[in-house]
């Protein structure tokens, strides 16, 4: 558990993502100036996504500062209950796919909060609805080795669920995937997860836990408080 892991930001997007607005350039330089070692620039794709050659050929031109590593990402959605993710055939040089919870794995395909609230209202259990998450996402790292989840379990306080509901046995089996399929996890500042029951599994199942600012402008790069107190209290626990 060491402070380390904010020398790094593995979750930083840019104009080639339509709700960025900060270049790959601006970004580089931002985390130099934040004193990072390491940078992973990230864009959201789907599987009608054109640009991701123009994108890492974009990524090899940049001038890199003295003592930061760029990594390169792009961030695909799950798209249904069997891990499946909205993304196209991708070109070598993609460093980790950033497997992200953005919508509700269904069976059939992705659904909205509102759909899956509207379902739990209606009668669905809760813990159906967890156990289908944690089989999408376990399913997901399998599908997809060597890794990265995004922001993962975001999506549950948009479904009025919690962390807290998991459960043992359902953190213990996403935990032990991760390590298994050298999954990185990110601790995101944006959405302030995975909380510290998580982290503690990850790490006593020897899963790499990075750091991420997920953001979207450039002056965020690097910039943490929701992670750093996350990894404050876990330290104290």
């Amino acid at each position: 558990m060491s402070h380390a892991l904010l020398r790094g930001d593995h979750h930083v997007h840019s104009t080639f993502s339509d709700d960025a607005v900060s270049t790959l350039a601006e970004n580089v330089a931002a985390a130099s100036a934040a004193g990072l070692t390491t940078v992973r620039l990230v864009d959201h794709v789907r599987q009608s996504t054109p640009w991701v050659p123009e994108y890492l050929a974009a990524v090899r031109a940049l001038r890199v500062p003295e003592g930061l590593t760029v990594l390169t990402g792009v961030e695909a959605k799950i798209l249904d209950a069997s891990g499946e993710l909205d993304i196209p055939e991708l070109p070598s040089g993609i460093d980790r796919i950033l497997i992200a919870d953005h919508q509700f794995p269904g069976i059939d395909g992705p659904l909205g909060p509102s759909a899956v609230r509207e379902r739990l209202d209606g009668g669905w259990a809760a813990e159906d609805a967890l156990d289908q998450l944690v089989s999408a996402l376990i399913a997901a790292m399998r599908r997809h080795p060597g890794n990265q989840l995004a922001h993962c379990f975001s999506i549950l306080p948009k479904i009025g669920l919690s962390e807290a509901e998991l459960g043992a046995d359902r953190i213990t089996a996403w935990a032990t995937t991760a390590a298994e399929t050298d999954t990185q996890v990110e601790v995101n500042e944006k959405w302030g997860c995975p909380g510290i029951p998580l982290l503690e599994a990850l790490r006593s199942a020897g899963a790499e836990i990075v750091a991420s600012t997920d953001s979207h402008i450039a002056s965020d790069v690097g910039r943490y408080a929701r992670v750093t107190e996350i990894l404050d209290r876990w330290r104290a626990s």
